[in-house]
């Protein structure tokens, strides 16, 4: 099992990454693939158009996130669930790849438990904003392997599902997480690769020069390298912490803009976390 996460930059090259992928089914035909996707910059592309102002607030403990509002779900149901989800499912038809697409709405197919609000720091005092995000917490395990034995590539992406049947924002990075460990304790399927594709070459030692590609990351100093980032970046590496604790045997970073990104990581490009 494989399951392959899409960033959301506007220069990723989806035409290639699915092609790249099409080739990768033909000579791995046992192989099944989940696909997760982003969508920020179409969502931003919409936000501009629509005039909906798109708020990112630093909690206390010093992570970037976008304040899920109304309007931010109603973007990521425009955005992540419509243009960009069958998009992708639109690009899998022509490289005949049987792909379905999907929210985690859709047969609570990711179901999470909503947040408190974000905590942070507002002209000196702290403040507790509402936010309609959270984390999953489950997987509709039964519906994706009904799927996967039936031939077809799920494609998944936000809004999520919570506690009380709302939709909600959540992190990529989290459901590939619970993802993995879900389908390990719930169908006995154990996810051999996960593959990372972002708008860089890789995990780099210094974000605004190329050349600084850390090639090779132990899981053991996933924790260290969380130090050395800010932002969303920082939550990711933290994300990817977890992830090895849920039981991730193998992660692999790499552009997501180039003709072949999936062969480049088969031919050992970008950065491989083990």
């Amino acid at each position: 099992m494989i399951i392959l996460k899409i960033g959301g930059g506007a220069t990723i090259n989806l035409e290639a990454t699915i092609q790249d992928l099409a080739i990768l089914k033909q000579n791995n035909p046992d192989e099944k693939i989940i696909i997760i996707h982003g969508a920020n910059a179409v969502r931003d592309e919409l936000a501009s158009k629509l005039q909906i102002k798109k708020e990112v607030i630093t909690s206390v403990s010093g992570y970037d996130s976008v304040l899920s509002n109304k309007d931010i779900i109603d973007l990521q149901m425009m955005a992540y669930a419509g243009l960009m989800n069958k998009r992708i499912v639109e690009l899998c038809q022509q490289s005949n790849i049987n792909a379905i697409g999907l929210s985690g709405l859709d047969g609570k197919l990711i179901q999470g438990k909503r947040n408190r609000g974000i905590k942070t720091k507002i002209d000196g005092k702290f403040k507790l904003l509402k936010d309609l995000a959270g984390k999953p917490k489950a997987i509709n395990t039964k519906l994706l392997t009904l799927l996967l034995n039936a031939n077809y590539t799920p494609i998944l992406c936000v809004p999520i599902i919570d506690e009380k049947n709302i939709a909600i924002n959540s992190e990529n990075d989290d459901i590939v997480r619970v993802l993995t460990q879900e389908l390990k304790l719930k169908e006995n399927i154990t996810v051999n690769k996960i593959i990372m594709l972002i708008e860089a070459p890789g995990f780099l030692d210094n974000k605004d020069d190329p050349t600084t590609l850390v090639k090779s990351i132990t899981k053991e100093e996933l924790q260290a390298r969380t130090q050395q980032v800010e932002g969303r970046m920082k939550r990711k590496m933290l994300s990817l912490t977890k992830l090895f604790e849920a039981g991730a045997s193998t992660v692999h970073i790499s552009d997501g803009r180039t003709q072949t990104p999936i062969t480049d990581i088969i031919n050992g490009k970008g950065t491989i976390i083990q």
